[in-house]
């Protein structure tokens, strides 16, 4: 059953919020200063020393999401963001497939060969 207009709509949002939050330098593996403190952060001091020292982590840019019968696909230039932010778009999509739409399988990378890329670079969405 190919997805409704809907369903793709909550896909190109992941897909969307994700590259927003990874052009804002979200996914920096470098910062995670209040994932390493542990349970008690009720009152947590962060570190702005600290996080102005670590080296940037963003997305560059990000194509159109796209589809296909069962498939969606979009471009990311992940720039020098953190692995990190692949662990979270992992996670977001099995949430998902558990909430909302039975997602079968992730692929990252490589080309599907009933769907070839265009041969040139894909115009982005969002410049930088």
């Amino acid at each position: 059953m190919v997805p409704s207009t809907a369903e793709q709509q909550y896909v190109e949002e992941i897909f969307t919020s994700w590259f927003f939050i990874g052009k804002l330098g979200g996914f920096n593996a470098e910062n995670l200063q209040v994932q390493e403190t542990g349970v008690d952060i009720s009152y947590f001091d962060y570190d702005e020393d600290s996080s102005e020292r670590s080296l940037l982590s963003l997305m560059h840019n990000m194509g159109e999401v796209e589809f296909k019968g069962l498939w969606a696909r979009c471009w990311f230039d992940l720039g020098t963001t953190d692995a990190l932010a692949l662990d979270v778009l992992v996670n977001t999509v099995r949430q998902f497939s558990e909430d909302f739409v039975e997602i079968r399988s992730i692929y990252i990378g490589g080309e599907n060969e009933d769907w070839p890329t265009p041969a040139e670079n894909p115009e982005a969405a969002f410049p930088d």
